[in-house]
């Protein structure tokens, strides 16, 4: 949008506070170069357009905004004199894509000292060389270490990912182990038995019952009832008196395992029925032996599955073979992550699940969203922390529709935010984590991924004993272009 062009006096213009040091020749030359235009209420410009023009306003008042989820979120609404926004960064030229990163308009008659943005450059060159190189090493420098930095937060959390995954593989894979080695053993055993009751004098149909009874008594194991401890031990106390009154040693130590089989005395009087009593004893503990080889192959499979399911889970973490943007059901995302930071969570924190399975997928990069959840769980536990460096308290994770947008909420039990910080969490490089364990950036990362890429929301609210992060992020969207972040600054000052 043009402005009506208007007079330019060089003392109005040495009037604002960003010209007030210049000379009259210099105030001469912003005169000759650039224009006083006169804008009525409405859009001046429009982020995301080519930034053509450096404006610093005389009087009136303007409402600079942002696009965020589709919508227009003012940022800053002022009527002083001498704020500026535009074309700020003309002077780096080529080096970065010269755009408005923000809109502009004003709600009353507003007048505006307007300069081209290759004038504003050449005449920083001329006027300030020193100062440009400053703040071409400040921008540059910047930002070449915010993404040094940030480089070295993902490897470091990839790392405590790592080291937290091979802890949980490596609690399944040493059962299995240990499990194998059992049953390696009580199979030499079950053969040992059978090679007793092979050499006792069996009837055909007396052994083929009993290989009936061990079909059975296997089939009993897959379908065992869960019990409580009471019960079970009730359960034992029979089945030992049982086994005493037949003649079978060591009956306590046989009792469990058929109690965790499933088994009770009816069962075992099927058995004494079907053999003879002289050698009852050895096909007890030949049973035995059977319930024991069951048990441990169910240990060994639920060992492998829990092994599977993590590789699953990492797979799906890292989202390895998948399209980098698709439609996603945040829940498998949200579940492969905690599943993955269970290890970093620890123990005494409690994880409370409360999602709406109702809510659609939602399109996105799914991998960068693990990121922004893996930041957000890893400061929750981190609040939840006590002084022993043991977490303790309740980390809730809730899903739920918000406004036509998908809600994903990260509540902790931790010890807040002061509110003096509060506006401060989400910039680059501010940490109240101990030096060495943060960074600074996890949250801006975060802000980037939802707000810039996804265009969607990030807000926090916070209590001590109730901090909540909530990520909103739109059910429609369009894939945004590659490299299209831009950073979340403001380009107007006061």
């Amino acid at each position: 949008m043009s402005g009506q062009p208007m007079p330019c006096s060089p003392q109005e213009v040495g009037a604002l506070f960003l010209f007030e040091k210049l000379e009259p020749e210099q105030l001469g030359r912003l005169c000759a170069a650039g224009q006083v235009e006169l804008f009525e209420p409405g859009p001046v410009y429009a982020e995301g357009e080519p930034a053509t023009c450096f404006f610093v306003m005389i009087e009136g008042t303007v409402v600079l905004s942002r696009q965020v989820g589709g919508d227009d979120i003012e940022v800053t609404r002022t009527s002083q004199p001498g704020v500026y926004a535009g074309a700020m960064q003309a002077y780096l030229g080529d080096r970065v894509r010269q755009g408005y990163n923000n809109s502009m308009r004003v709600t009353e008659p507003t007048r505006f000292f307007v300069l081209p943005a290759d004038t504003f450059a050449e005449i920083m060159q001329d006027w300030f060389p020193m100062a440009v190189h400053l703040l071409e090493g400040l921008f540059f420098g910047s930002k070449n270490t915010q993404a040094a930095i940030g480089q070295r937060e993902r490897l470091l959390a990839l790392g405590s990912l790592s080291a937290g995954l091979t802890h949980e593989l490596n609690n399944p894979a040493a059962a299995a182990v240990r499990a194998t080695s059992s049953l390696r053993e009580r199979v030499a055993k079950m053969r040992h038995k059978l090679a007793i009751i092979a050499e006792s004098p069996f009837s055909r149909e007396q052994l083929a019952g009993l290989v009936e009874i061990q079909e059975r008594t296997a089939e009993r194991v897959a379908k065992a009832p869960s019990l409580s401890p009471l019960e079970a031990a009730d359960r034992e106390d029979l089945l030992t008196d049982w086994l005493e009154d037949h003649g079978c040693d060591n009956g306590w130590q046989v009792a469990p395992t058929f109690v965790q089989a499933g088994l009770d005395v009816d069962w075992l009087d099927q058995v004494a029925a079907a053999v003879d009593e002289e050698i009852l004893p050895n096909s007890i503990h030949w049973l035995n032996y059977t319930i024991e080889t069951e048990l441990l192959m169910n240990e060994i499979e639920d060992s492998t599955i829990r092994i599977s399911s993590l590789v699953d889970a990492a797979k799906q973490y890292s989202q390895l073979d998948r399209a980098p943007y698709r439609v996603v059901d945040v829940h498998e995302l949200l579940d492969s992550t905690l599943l993955m930071l269970s290890g970093k969570i620890g123990q005494n924190v409690r994880v409370v699940k409360e999602y709406d399975r109702t809510v659609p997928a939602v399109p996105a990069y799914p991998a960068e969203l693990n990121q922004v959840w893996t930041n957000l769980i890893d400061n929750a536990a981190c609040a939840m922390k006590g002084e022993d460096g043991t977490g303790q308290g309740t980390l809730t994770v809730r899903t739920a529709l918000d406004h036509e947008q998908l809600l994903v909420e990260f509540r902790d039990t931790g010890t807040g935010i002061a509110p003096e910080i509060k506006d401060r969490i989400f910039d680059p490089f501010f940490t109240t984590k101990p030096v060495g364990q943060g960074t600074g950036l996890g949250l801006d990362i975060s802000w980037r991924i939802v707000v810039n890429k996804h265009h969607g929301t990030m807000r926090v609210e916070s209590v001590p004993g109730d901090t909540r992060f909530q990520v909103l992020l739109p059910l429609t969207a369009e894939a945004p272009p590659a490299g299209s972040e831009e950073p979340r600054s403001s380009e107007e000052t006061a």
